[in-house]
């Protein structure tokens, strides 16, 4: 049978779960998979976050589903029941204090959602599973004793652009709350968009199964000359790395969520919380490095 234009089979049709849609990129993959023009597409999109559906996401038409991946019984009960599933995008991670303990958490959170989504979704073609520098890492133990591969960077700008905005609104200086050698280095970022579109191809590629692959913007910074851009976006004069000033965003944002409840009244900005905007453990840990990050290479994306 022949099918017009604008009528797909419904065998053809893709059906998107994405676990961690509240997150930087799984926001963007709520935003790009339901596009007409998405490859892979037609795409029915399910999004899983633990908190109830926050309102800046509610105008993406995917069906939100609230479920604690780390709960086995919970995600059981909610995702086996997902039986059309045909791509799995697996952008969630949670943090603990060890290394130990994240390895344990986090496997387990990928293990639930695997056991409860593949014995009832028989159609299911892919899994992207997001990682980070810590997919080149290995034993941490072993940090700064071996050569390292090329690692993937990424950051959440807008974690920046909360620290200078209360900044501006207290009347403090913008000092860099990094390393020296940080401040100092070369590094690169990934665009929340540019990695749900990878993830996209990578899922519906026949020539991307089974791979891992760097994604990045293509370009490279200094943290000291984005540091000026930064400062003069939010007319903040004084700015800059101070020795014994740089005390991690962690520490410095404890109790400003009142000064970001202002910041967002003044500005009539979307209603969010500071813990929402700001994961600033993470953004502690990109800025702390004590030596240059390696600069990954796209080559092996462009050869596919």
């Amino acid at each position: 049978k022949k099918f017009e234009e604008d009528e797909a089979p419904k065998s053809l049709k893709s059906v998107g779960l994405i676990i961690g849609v509240t997150g930087i990129v799984g926001n963007s993959l709520a935003e790009i998979l339901p596009l007409s023009d998405t490859p892979g597409g037609p795409w029915k999109v399910y999004g899983v976050a633990r908190r109830p559906r926050p309102n800046w996401n509610a105008d993406h038409p995917i069906q939100y589903i609230q479920c604690d991946v780390s709960d086995p019984n919970d995600t059981e009960s909610k995702l086996s029941q997902l039986t059309d599933v045909t791509h799995i995008f697996y952008v969630s991670w949670t943090n603990r204090i060890s290394e130990a303990e994240n390895c344990e958490i986090n496997g387990s959170m990928l293990r639930n959602v695997l056991r409860s989504v593949i014995p009832n979704a028989p159609n299911l073609r892919h899994i992207c599973l997001q990682t980070g520098v810590k997919h080149y890492l290995g034993p941490f133990e072993l940090l700064g004793k071996i050569q390292l591969h090329d690692s993937p960077f990424t950051e959440d700008l807008p974690r920046l652009c909360v620290y200078a905005a209360i900044c501006k609104h207290e009347g403090k200086p913008l000092h860099f709350p990094g390393s020296k050698a940080t401040w100092n280095c070369y590094f690169e970022a990934s665009d929340a968009d540019l990695i749900a579109e990878q993830h996209i191809w990578a899922a519906v590629d026949p020539y991307a199964e089974n791979e891992a692959f760097n994604v990045a913007n293509g370009d490279v910074f200094k943290w000291k000359h984005l540091w000026s851009v930064l400062a003069e976006q939010y007319g903040i004069e004084e700015f800059g790395f101070v020795e014994g000033e740089n005390r991690g965003f962690e520490e410095m944002m404890k109790g400003k969520e009142r000064v970001w409840e202002e910041i967002v009244k003044e500005n009539q900005l979307q209603k969010t919380s500071l813990q929402e905007v700001g994961n600033w453990w993470f953004t502690d840990a990109m800025l702390s490095a004590p030596l240059q990050m390696p600069l990954l290479s796209m080559n092996k994306s462009k050869e596919h």
